[in-house]
């Protein structure tokens, strides 16, 4: 596994062990054990995995999440810690981390702060390089919903437009609460909104991501 994907898919085994199965995230309706089993189905059971993203799957994806979540907490952490199974595309470096540098850190900071306790987390310049060039990537696909013009803007100046459009809300901030932003978790997000009073409130309760 690549450096950036292991160490985030590290961090959130760790950050699930230490919440608890019954602890919220910042995932709609989900405790620590429903994102652990996502985690661990989207990894594992790719017959099922597909219904995150096709309705003729979902069913399918309803009876794995309902099999995993019905396991013991620390057997779904293990998974988690342990990776996918070696015949599984996640095993190949280059699509773990393609695949699993966001989802993790996303993730990882669904629990953390979800928790009363939880503290900002500094990511080291290498790591908000990697997200800044995935959301640039991505940028379009995230905000393909925003009912306003969406513009993302580094504090270094960088630039992505995630959403044509007018009126024009440009959101400022680290790549890591950038995406985080762009991910559906605007009010965890510690960014900046510049633009008329009405774009901004209509995309700050916007459903964006994937």
């Amino acid at each position: 596994m690549s450096t950036h994907a292991k160490r985030e898919r590290l961090l959130l085994a760790d950050l699930l062990e230490a919440a608890g199965p019954e602890a919220p995230t910042l995932c709609t309706g989900w405790r620590c054990r429903d994102l652990a089993a996502h985690v661990v189905v989207r990894e594992r059971r790719p017959d099922a995995a597909g219904g995150l993203l096709l309705n003729v799957l979902k069913g399918r994806l309803d009876a794995a999440m309902a099999e995993y979540t019905a396991k013991p907490y620390e057997e779904l952490i293990q998974l988690i810690r342990t990776g996918p199974p070696r015949m599984s595309l996640y095993a190949l470096k280059q699509i773990d981390e393609a695949a699993n540098a966001v989802e993790f850190y996303v993730h990882a900071e669904d629990v953390r702060r979800a928790q009363p306790d939880w503290s900002p987390r500094e990511l080291d310049r290498v790591f908000s390089d990697a997200l800044w060039s995935r959301l640039e990537k991505m940028a379009r696909l995230t905000g393909r919903r925003s009912p306003v013009g969406l513009v993302l803007r580094r504090p270094n100046g960088q630039t992505a437009v995630a959403h044509k459009g007018a009126p024009v809300v440009t959101v400022t901030g680290e790549p890591g609460e950038l995406t985080l932003f762009c991910f559906g978790r605007q009010a965890a997000a510690a960014v900046t909104l510049d633009g008329e009073k009405e774009a901004v409130a209509k995309l700050t309760v916007a459903e964006l991501g994937l």
